[in-house]
């Protein structure tokens, strides 16, 4: 991070939140209004990069003995039926440089919420068994939800491990099966007493509050240790120098696919909004899209097609991404969900044939003009409740952005085709890429990737002569794969050290 803040009317930052120095007090974003609903959301500047090694998850761990662990004083379901009467919780999540504890409360409960929110956070109750259940919890969202039941994330978040292997991002965010069978309360203790200080603490408040509230808020969180930030002066991932597939072998009946490679773009980089329209036209998430388009709609061949620029878990869940999910390094990505598998290497190829000819064509201006018209719209999507308008105004602070719906507005309207596709030819490749694929029959697929011999597709409808003559061109497309860039790893195996 580097630069200093620019702060857009109606976002209050009580100080320089870019400053590499501990700060004297945690620093405060705030969106009040005259709502009845009060938003608290609580973001640690820390996550699963921070974890240490062999102790992959620790980061999501320490938030779950927060968020669901009770406090000294209290059990947690003492802190439930607590809350129950307010119809309110507090819901935790973390990410590689964000760990985020949200509660929404109304103004006349706010006293008694915001004390059991504090005590949450602030003197957890470390039960040992509130540890041993959500340490259970924990292994089973990893090897259950995750491996067992959720082939689209399993394929996604093996694609970010293979990608950063090596690196502070080469594990996922859950941790790992090994690590957190050794995990101790006194590792998630060692992780809380050295990254939730105030130095990575930005407390965002939205709504009603009373006026003397913030300072109340920030003032009982300066108890914390103002200790270090947590330094995410990352490595670059290793270079990616030839196509290479791994397939997850896996009773299930479909294939999933997932396929990326790291882009140099984040917000406030001149290129994000760019590569932003990019995106919509080519795979806006659950919309219709030009992957949606071609390998859904005309060819019916699964349920969604989409692309990324930025991290976005639990897709299969949700129509927006959530905020407080920053990071100093993203991946282009594409996501084919689920797939036959006797299309499978078709959909495939299919997907790097429409994206090679997005790099060798660009996009057109009436393609230009609509998606950036429906992008000026969509960040009012992103921001429309306060819990959302305010962990987007965290995320700008912490990228050192203006608010993120005038920011991308301004850089909108700026925009032009050129700038777009100049911006896909510099970023956006077809080759050196990292394949992640979820099958049953995982030698079948892989011989069919690597023989260079046409896969062709298979209807249960006929289709338009346009189409049959492009099938023609596509099951023949160059994957660029040979047997030794493929390799084939039993679903047990995955996550597990």
């Amino acid at each position: 991070m580097s630069g200093g803040l620019r702060v857009s009317a109606g976002v209050l930052i009580s100080i320089a939140l870019m400053s590499q120095v501990a700060s004297a007090a945690p620093r405060m974003v705030q969106l009040p209004d005259k709502s009845p609903l009060v938003t608290i959301r609580l973001v640690f500047t820390t996550g699963a990069a921070s974890d240490p090694a062999g102790k992959y998850g620790a980061a999501h761990l320490t938030a779950l003995m927060l968020s669901q662990g009770g406090t000294r004083a209290m059990t947690y379901r003492e802190v439930v039926d607590a809350m129950y009467p307010m119809a309110t919780r507090v819901h935790a999540y973390s990410d590689k440089e964000m760990t985020t504890f949200i509660g929404e409360t109304h103004v006349d409960n706010l006293d008694k919420f915001y004390g059991l929110m504090r005590d949450m956070v602030l003197n957890p109750g470390w039960r040992p068994d509130d540890f041993s259940r959500l340490k259970d919890d924990a292994l089973n969202e990893l090897r259950v939800s995750l491996r067992g039941n959720n082939d689209e994330e399993l394929a996604k978040e093996e694609m970010y491990n293979l990608i950063y292997a090596g690196h502070p991002y080469g594990h996922a965010d859950l941790g790992t099966a090994a690590a957190l069978d050794s995990m101790k309360v006194a590792d998630l203790q060692s992780f809380y007493n050295n990254h939730y200080t105030q130095a990575n603490l930005i407390i965002g408040l939205a709504g009603g509050y009373p006026a003397a509230f913030a300072e109340r808020v920030k003032r009982d969180f300066s108890v914390l240790p103002q200790g270090p930030k947590d330094d995410f002066n990352l490595p670059a991932p290793a270079p990616i120098e030839h196509n290479r597939a791994t397939l997850i072998e896996k009773d299930t009946r479909s294939v999933a696919w997932s396929f990326g490679f790291p882009i140099d773009v984040r917000r406030g980089d001149p290129d994000f909004a760019a590569l932003s329209v990019m995106q919509s036209w080519l795979g806006q998430h659950r919309s219709e899209n030009r992957l949606y388009d071609r390998i859904r709609e005309i060819r019916g061949m699964n349920y969604g097609d989409y692309a990324y620029i930025e991290y976005f878990p639990r897709g299969m869940f949700r129509f927006e991404p959530e905020p407080n999910l920053a990071r100093h390094q993203q991946i282009f990505q594409i996501w084919i969900r689920p797939v036959e598998p006797q299309n499978a290497a078709f959909s495939l190829r299919l997907a790097m044939y429409e994206l090679d000819r997005l790099v060798k064509n660009g996009m057109t201006r009436e393609d230009f003009e609509r998606t950036r018209s429906f992008l000026a719209k969509y960040v009012n999507v992103l921001t429309k409740t306060k819990s959302g308008e305010l962990g987007y105004a965290i995320d700008s602070a912490y990228y050192g952005i203006p608010n993120y719906n005038e920011y991308m507005k301004a850089a909108l309207a700026k925009l032009t085709l050129e700038d777009v596709n100049r911006a896909i030819r510099n970023h956006l490749r077809t080759e050196n890429l990292q394949i992640v694929g979820v099958a049953k029959d995982t030698a079948g697929l892989m011989a069919q990737l690597t023989s260079g011999e046409p896969m062709p597709v298979h209807y249960n409808s006929p289709k338009s002569q346009e189409i049959v003559d492009e099938d023609k061109i596509v099951e023949k497309w160059p994957l660029g794969l040979k047997r030794d860039d493929v390799s084939i790893v039993p679903v047990d195996k995955v996550f597990e050290n």
